[in-house]
């Protein structure tokens, strides 16, 4: 017959437990004040003993008032390994501050020479210009390629609850000469000499031949409230709104405050130029004034070459 290996193991632990089983006996048979009883859990070979609760037993023999009696002791309990105390965790060193990202300037989008022909007291329009006009609903003409963008702007404040007002657009070469032979009459009337009137009038009426209305592409609006071509016109709630939403229109404000030195036409918060969609949007974020971004959009384009 062929014995399992579990079945050899329990019947060799019996055979090594019977001198104890009878000595055991005997130390039952003592007066119940002699004994001490621990409860016994046998450890099977091969088995792991449960340390932390009934661990494995030794047996000792005590004399004990000339007595000899047997003892089952229980050792103490083994207690798990306690662990080495970890070291406070060391706050982790910042990583290297990396170096800022170079501030992104403009995009300066691709773009057709009309839409950002310079035209200002310093350049005259080309001889040659020509433009096509389309008449908007007021009469006003203005060159085709910016017609519907500026009657969908005109269309979107209206839909605000504004009520935007168109005072001028194109311009011929004879409008342009009559208002600044005009303007400069009026400031001579005023007490100007001649040539500062025609250095003051050049400020706010540009030279036939330099003016953006000659182009097409250029705008005065007012609002239908206030229509005074002054700094309130600012304040005017059609004008806060084009100011925020002209150039998702293709639009820019042309003439910004505090850049007249550069653009050498007074701040007009009523003056729109139309460039298209990705140059008004790049020259807004540039926070430049039109003659400084297209300085810098030639300077950027040299390098890369």
């Amino acid at each position: 017959m062929r014995w399992s290996k579990r079945a050899a193991a329990l019947l060799l632990a019996a055979l090594l437990l019977l001198p104890t089983a009878a000595q055991a006996r005997d130390v039952y048979k003592a007066p119940r004040e002699d004994r001490t009883v621990v409860n016994v859990r046998l450890t099977l070979p091969g088995e792991a003993p449960e340390a932390a609760k009934l661990p494995e037993l030794t047996v000792v023999k005590p004399e004990e008032a000339g007595q000899e009696s047997l003892t089952v002791v229980t050792p103490e309990p083994v207690k798990p390994q306690e662990e080495a105390p970890q070291e406070p965790a060391r706050p982790q060193e910042p990583a290297p501050a990396q170096e800022a990202e170079e501030e992104k300037g403009p995009a300066f989008p691709e773009a057709e020479d009309w839409q950002i022909l310079l035209v200002n007291p310093w350049n005259e329009m080309p001889e040659d210009y020509e433009v096509t006009l389309k008449t908007l609903p007021d009469g006003n003409k203005v060159d085709e390629r910016a017609y519907d963008s500026l009657t969908a702007m005109l269309e979107a404040c209206r839909e605000a609850g504004l009520r935007p007002k168109i005072c001028s657009s194109y311009r011929t070469m004879s409008k342009q000469t009559y208002l600044y032979n005009n303007k400069i009459a009026r400031l001579r009337s005023a007490g100007y000499g001649r040539k500062a009137a025609e250095a003051e009038a050049g400020r706010w009426v540009a030279r036939p031949g330099t003016s953006e209305h000659q182009l097409g592409l250029a705008v005065d609006i007012v609002s239908q409230s206030y229509q005074a071509l002054t700094k309130k016109q600012e304040k005017t709630a059609e004008q806060k709104w084009l100011m925020e939403h002209c150039w998702e229109y293709g639009f820019i404000l042309r003439y910004p405050n505090d850049k007249s030195e550069i653009t050498g036409i007074g701040y007009e918060p009523w003056h729109y130029r139309y460039v298209g969609v990705d140059v008004a949007l790049d020259v807004r974020d540039s926070g430049l004034c039109m003659e400084e971004y297209l300085l810098l959009r030639e300077e950027t384009a040299e390098k890369r070459s």
